[in-house]
């Protein structure tokens, strides 16, 4: 199943001075691989991608494999709005022992739909390792449509995608029309069981930061043909799913690392930290789902 079932879209640890905390990214990278991720995306937006540089993204992808090792997968987030930048730190990875690359959709600059194209295929041309694609319009502004990611799916190492255009009739338009073996996560936690149900592959989740175990319990049930217990999971678990994106992601899941004891640390400008009414929902909306 490609990368396995969950896979977490990794925050960046930083310090008080907003530098990125390598050995924390190592300790939490293995946590996560210990608690129901089969792996993680390192510089996802979730990793604050924006705002970290090329020379501390590649520092992390080095680092945090060496703390995985074989125990999951390690997938480097290489997007940036222009192709040239992101087909270079894609030809960085090169020496770094990594299990694939994604990349997100151009955000700001709106390309057609052969723009996107075109994109994807110079950053899958950059590298042997498999490519996930990653749709998220919220943020780009910009819907990579069904029969665009069909034409990218016959390059051989473009082999997933990350959905989170927040439209079922999308993914079932995905599934109709895409291989069999092409592989479509979730980008969102709350759509992971209603993805499966159509054939999709898994999450790449935020949530199982905090409730990975029971994010496996969930994703399991499924495969296990139990749907029962599935969709009893997806309801408990639905709070959280909803609740941690109060504000702007990664705003609310380093609030809560931090409150588990994680050196999650702050975030760059132009994020700010989650204030004090926000961190006690978010304390009571952990609480609960732990209780």
């Amino acid at each position: 199943m490609g990368f396995g079932p969950i896979l977490t879209a990794m925050i960046t640890p930083m310090n008080d001075r907003l530098e990125v905390d390598y050995e924390e990214a190592k300790r939490l990278a293995l946590h996560l691989v210990e608690h129901g991720s089969d792996g993680v995306v390192v510089c996802g937006t979730t990793g604050e991608s924006p705002t970290v540089t090329s020379e501390e993204k590649l520092q992390l992808f080095r680092v945090v494999k060496e703390a995985v090792g074989s125990k999951g997968a390690v997938i480097a987030g290489v997007g940036f709005n222009s192709t040239e930048a992101s087909v270079r730190l894609t030809e960085q990875t090169k020496d770094i022992d990594i299990d694939g690359v994604m990349a997100v959709v151009p955000y700001y600059n709106k390309p057609s739909q052969e723009g996107l194209y075109r994109h994807f295929k110079a950053i899958a041309e950059a590298t042997p390792l498999p490519l996930m694609l990653y749709n998220v319009p919220g943020r780009t502004s910009s819907n990579m449509l069904p029969g665009t990611v069909k034409r990218l799916a016959e390059i051989p190492n473009i082999t997933s995608l990350k959905e989170a255009a927040g439209s079922i009739d999308q993914v079932s338009e995905l599934k109709r029309v895409l291989p069999p073996e092409f592989q479509v996560y979730s980008g969102d936690d709350s759509f992971t069981l209603p993805m499966l149900s159509l054939g999709c592959s898994g999450i790449v989740s935020v949530a199982a930061h905090v409730i990975g175990d029971e994010m496996k319990a969930m994703v399991d049930a499924w495969f296990n043909k139990d749907p029962q217990k599935a969709w009893e999971w997806h309801l408990k678990l639905y709070p959280v799913f909803k609740g941690i994106f109060v504000t702007s992601n990664p705003v609310p899941i380093k609030a809560l690392m931090n409150i588990l004891g994680f050196k999650a640390g702050g975030v760059r400008l132009p994020l700010v930290e989650a204030s004090a009414e926000e961190k006690e929902f978010l304390t009571k909306l952990l609480a609960e789902i732990k209780g």
